[in-house]
């Protein structure tokens, strides 16, 4: 069965999906793995449209980032200010400047879309 059409109900996801497990293994070149490959956008566009994933809290991405890379918040003094800076970022009391997000963009390697939604000017 050859898959040509647009994903427009949960049905037809259901199937796509059934169809790239068993396109999986397709050898490269072949009009199976180019069947995948269009399954796989067809799929990608139906969650996009149907299953959005919000961008995360800024706090949030902060404190991922620190648990990736082991950091306390004190270590966070390099990128935020004080402790008491620290503390009042992570409890929402304020707001990221454009010089916080300028350390933790080139320091932590957040992006900075990620931090944006919370900066002050």
């Amino acid at each position: 069965m050859s898959y040509n059409k647009l994903l427009k109900t949960e049905k037809d996801y259901n199937e796509a999906l059934e169809r790239i497990d068993e396109l999986f293994d397709a050898e490269a070149g072949s009009p199976e793995a180019d069947e995948l490959e269009l399954l796989v956008a067809l799929v990608e566009l139906y969650e996009k449209e149907h299953f959005p994933i919000e961008a995360p809290d800024p706090v949030s991405a902060i404190k991922f980032r620190m648990e990736q890379e082991g950091l306390t918040n004190e270590d966070m003094t390099a990128y935020l200010g004080s402790k008491s800076r620290v503390s009042e970022v992570f409890s929402h009391k304020r707001g990221l400047s454009i010089n916080m997000i300028r350390k933790l963009v080139s320091g932590l390697h957040i992006p900075a879309d990620v931090l944006i939604g919370t900066a002050t000017l």
